[in-house]
């Protein structure tokens, strides 16, 4: 009985944004909790465990040597997209801030209830956390690719010239693009969420 003269004690239009903030936040939580920890996989994947892979090479008196190659997947790009994947952590605790944000709004206090403009800075900072995990994300895959893009180059005029590449472009380095659409991916989803948020609270100024 409490509880429903608590709801009603609650303003309409906060009781619809604190269901809004609820909502949303519950999903944009877990879809990147999943998008988080896969695209975690896949990086480790791509930069502890392939990182160092055999290759033959073609001497001038033709045999042919087993050598290693570093995975274009490591190094400066991969740095940048790790640096976004661990926003995208904290783009998952503001996430749940919301969830426990929306708890707050339904308080029949209005005391406790955070203010407009608190909530406001929030959202905003939120989307500020996402663009900077994406700009990082953005050229950690600018890095990637265009070593992968040098290496097709080589590959194309060793084949011209004879003989076998040194360096062929291996699943490994795909797999490590598709780690940085992941991140890409989870950073659109918390953009998107504190932008439906804040159409929310426009709706009901």
């Amino acid at each position: 009985m409490s509880s429903q003269l608590d709801s009603y004690a609650v303003p309409p239009a906060v009781r619809r944004v604190a269901i809004a903030f609820r909502r949303i936040g519950v999903v944009s939580f877990w879809a990147q909790v999943v998008l988080g920890v896969v695209s975690t996989i896949v990086l480790l994947f791509s930069g502890l465990f392939l990182t160092n892979q055999p290759s033959v090479t073609t001497l001038p008196n033709a045999t042919r040597v087993a050598t290693s190659q570093a995975n274009p997947g490591t190094g400066f790009g991969l740095f940048l997209t790790g640096c976004g994947l661990v926003v995208i952590y904290l783009s998952i605790y503001w996430a749940y801030s919301y969830i426990r944000l929306a708890k707050k709004l339904q308080a029949p206090d209005t005391q406790q209830r955070p203010k407009r403009t608190d909530v406001f800075r929030q959202l905003r900072i939120g989307i500020f956390m996402s663009l900077v995990g994406m700009l990082l994300t953005l050229l950690g895959g600018f890095a990637i690719v265009g070593t992968l893009v040098g290496k097709s180059f080589q590959v194309s005029a060793v084949s011209v010239l004879g003989g076998l590449p040194d360096q062929l472009i291996k699943g490994s380095d795909i797999f490590a693009v598709q780690g940085v659409f992941l991140v890409l991916l989870a950073h659109f989803i918390a953009i998107l969420t504190s932008l439906w948020l804040l159409r929310a609270m426009n709706r009901q100024a």
